[in-house]
């Protein structure tokens, strides 16, 4: 069973004990997944239709708890997908389709319907309870939220651009900032913030879902946080392996052409010591000298013999202390008296 799943399933078990707020749920799921069929006679049924046993099964208990109204569930299998089903509750009487739609706000005194069934401006949502419970039985109906270990998004998908914007300023109306953008032929509320999809879940009342997510969210700052902490480390031993390694080879140039007994005394000592320890640190250097140095004083001996074999590459120095042009010169002479 998906995350998504196991939330319906959950949000499908809370009842609310108020009956204002169940009549908010049902008009959430009646405008979102619901259908109303008038016949010649000017009689009304009701009828919604999903996907999800746990939404029908909660519309199942809100028309017993709130209306008195006992139906059947019927399963529809579609013959093209067999793994398919959907699941359809109606209301077939007159007078019981009548109660529930005057006392969703769907219906007016005068028997119009609202457009789309839109519960815009509707008197159901206006105490933070009712809104509580329209947000959950919206989310039952037509709402999805995402596996948290791979990302984070909780979105609910609307036929009217009126509803999606409802939606949205209910949500904002407890602290949470929600988007909408359009899919097709859908207006989709969606929050995409971990943090906030688990207000959601708190504001819906699904504990468990919310406690799951938390735990993961958790996790996975905490992979994060090590992660970058190891990136930064192997990063930080990089550079200083890479560091000492040029010193070492600064140094070795320095030794095969001029070797250590012309350079000051300073400089000679963290010579040799960074050739008999190349893994040492800078601080592991500085007290391994007589007297001790601090980091900034070798960084500034091993800065100076960098200057020192750059100087020398760039002369041509030859071991010996001879120059390139020098060494030229000898060779040419020596050859030149041999062959004589």
């Amino acid at each position: 069973m998906s995350f998504s799943s196991r939330v319906k399933e959950e949000l499908s078990r809370q009842l609310s004990p108020a009956r204002h707020c169940r009549i908010a749920e049902t008009a959430a799921i009646l405008s979102l997944c619901g259908k109303i069929e008038i016949d010649e006679e000017d009689r009304y049924r009701i009828k919604i239709s999903t996907e999800n046993a746990a939404v029908a099964r909660k519309y199942f208990t809100l028309l017993k708890k709130t209306f008195n109204i006992s139906n059947e569930i019927v399963i529809c299998r579609n013959a093209y997908l067999k793994k398919k089903c959907s699941f359809q509750v109606s209301v077939r009487e007159d007078a019981d389709a009548r109660r529930v739609l005057l006392a969703a706000k769907l219906l007016d005194e005068h028997g119009e319907i609202g457009e789309n069934l839109s519960v815009v401006g509707n008197l159901v949502v206006q105490n933070p309870c009712c809104r509580r419970a329209f947000l959950r039985g919206a989310f039952l109906a037509a709402g999805s939220i995402s596996d948290p270990e791979k990302f984070y998004h909780y979105e609910i998908a609307c036929t009217t651009q009126a509803k999606a914007e409802q939606l949205r300023d209910i949500i904002a109306t407890f602290e949470t900032d929600a988007r909408i953008v359009q899919r097709k032929k859908y207006f989709v509320v969606y929050v995409k913030e971990g943090s906030q999809i688990v207000k959601l879940l708190n504001v819906m009342e699904a504990p468990v879902a919310l406690m799951e997510l938390e735990n993961i969210r958790i996790l996975k700052e905490m992979r994060g946080s090590i992660n970058r902490q190891v990136n930064c480390e192997t990063a930080n031993i990089n550079k200083t392996v890479s560091a000492a390694v040029k010193q070492v080879e600064d140094i070795v140039c320095i030794r095969d052409r001029m070797g250590f007994e012309k350079l000051p005394e300073g400089l000679s000592d963290i010579a040799r010591l960074r050739l008999e320890r190349p893994e040492a640190s800078l601080k592991e250097l500085g007290e391994a000298l007589d007297p001790p140095v601090g980091k900034s004083g070798v960084n500034h001996r091993l800065r100076k013999l960098s200057i020192l074999a750059e100087e020398l590459r760039e002369k041509g120095m030859a071991p010996n202390g001879l120059s390139a042009i020098q060494r030229n010169e000898e060779e040419n002479y020596d050859t030149k008296n041999n062959h004589d």
